[in-house]
């Protein structure tokens, strides 16, 4: 396990994900160990606001009314953006997530909040799960009520994709949990360790390492701690040997 990882997880964590990569250690040992070291899991901090409500009279309606989960992937996806302080001034990175697996399937950092942040960020979602060769159409996109996620652009770009849209019914980060989650994952594990950050190349280059670990290494309880990927992928296999067995089953006929 990489030691800059250590500092990230809590000593549960830090002890499945030993065990995982063949490392076998007792759980007591690995917390006295992390207590003589003085490694403590990250804490969260408060969440600030980034995104402004738009001032748009007919708005989506909440299809999720704070239940994120999901039977499989594609189903239900969150977006959210959220800001990092640098010496150059702002960056804002967004972020898309599916809420089955709590994969990132897209982001993009930016030091503009411009609605082609948001757009860019949905744009990525939807190319890898093409390039994976897997269905959206008929997933279910929740965002809060920021303007870059009600602009015309943007809601065009998910009816094309034949996506059907969310807007959490009120302002509060409840309504976006599952993002707002992400994204204090983020600001913890990544942003507040490695700060304080020039501008946007070196957050931009971090927050690339950070999806990429996220997604295919972190263990995630959501998850049953596995990483995002690896949960997605036995799904599917579990999914392709149901099928198996069904095309073998003798016809009743």
């Amino acid at each position: 396990m990489h030691e800059a990882n250590l500092g990230v997880y809590g000593a549960r964590k830090v002890w499945r994900a030993l065990n995982r990569e063949g490392v076998p250690v007792a759980r007591c040992r690995m917390e006295r160990l992390m207590r003589e070291l003085g490694l403590v899991g990250a804490v969260r901090g408060k969440i600030k606001r980034t995104t402004v409500p738009a001032d748009v009279a007919a708005r989506p309606g909440d299809l999720v009314e704070r239940d994120f989960t999901a039977s499989a992937p594609n189903r239900l996806w969150v977006a959210d953006l959220t800001y990092v302080a640098t010496w150059s001034g702002f960056v804002y990175v967004a972020f898309v997530m599916d809420v089955f697996s709590r994969r990132i399937v897209g982001w993009r950092a930016s030091t503009s909040l411009r609605t082609d942040l948001a757009l860019d960020a949905l744009e990525q979602g939807l190319w890898t799960r093409a390039r994976d060769e897997r269905e959206v159409s008929g997933l279910v996109h929740h965002s809060d009520r920021g303007v870059q996620y009600l602009a015309i652009r943007y809601t065009e770009r998910l009816d094309a994709a034949g996506a059907v849209r969310s807007v959490g019914s009120k302002g509060d980060s409840y309504n976006n949990a599952a993002a707002e989650s992400l994204i204090g994952l983020y600001k913890t594990e990544l942003i507040r360790r490695r700060g304080p950050w020039r501008g946007l190349d070196d957050v931009e280059l971090a927050t690339l390492e950070y999806v990429h670990w996220f997604s295919h290494r972190r263990l995630h309880g959501a998850c049953g701690d596995i990483p995002p990927v690896e949960y997605e992928q036995q799904h599917y296999r579990q999914n392709a040997a149901l099928d198996t067995l069904k095309a073998a089953e003798p016809s009743l006929h």
